[in-house]
């Protein structure tokens, strides 16, 4: 048994594409027409087989659950980087607003940003 896919709500698939691909380097991976909606993920690169699959936050109990996170400063996910510093740097040159820079937490750096999608999100690196 393995993870193959992990999903995040957002509240435009499109401006979440946007986002995840042009300013933090993902690369699309799924994008199948379901009903109203799509069947969308995107992918550290072309040959992982880890997804995150941008959910539409359509449902009451998701938009809640999506709203209440952020309110409360919870990121939604936690994704890893190489280098957190020059990963910050790169982002803040690219407009991503932080609500935390690059923080020691003992085991890890930290730091949160906003996806413009409704989620904060998180990048550690472990020490």
């Amino acid at each position: 048994m393995r993870i193959t896919l992990s999903s995040i709500h957002i509240n435009d698939q499109e401006e979440a594409l946007t986002f995840y691909t042009h300013t933090l380097g993902f690369v699309k991976k799924q994008d199948l027409r379901s009903g109203d909606y799509r069947w969308l993920s995107v992918s550290s690169n072309s040959e992982s087989s880890l997804e995150l699959v941008l959910e539409p936050n359509e449902h009451p109990a998701a938009l809640a659950y999506q709203k209440a996170l952020y309110k409360d400063g919870i990121p939604a996910t936690s994704l890893e980087v190489d280098n957190i510093h020059k990963t910050h740097e790169q982002l803040l040159a690219k407009g991503v607003t932080f609500k935390m820079p690059p923080t020691d937490v003992g085991s890890a750096w930290i730091a949160v940003f906003d996806d413009t999608c409704g989620n904060w999100i998180q990048i550690h690196k472990q020490n």
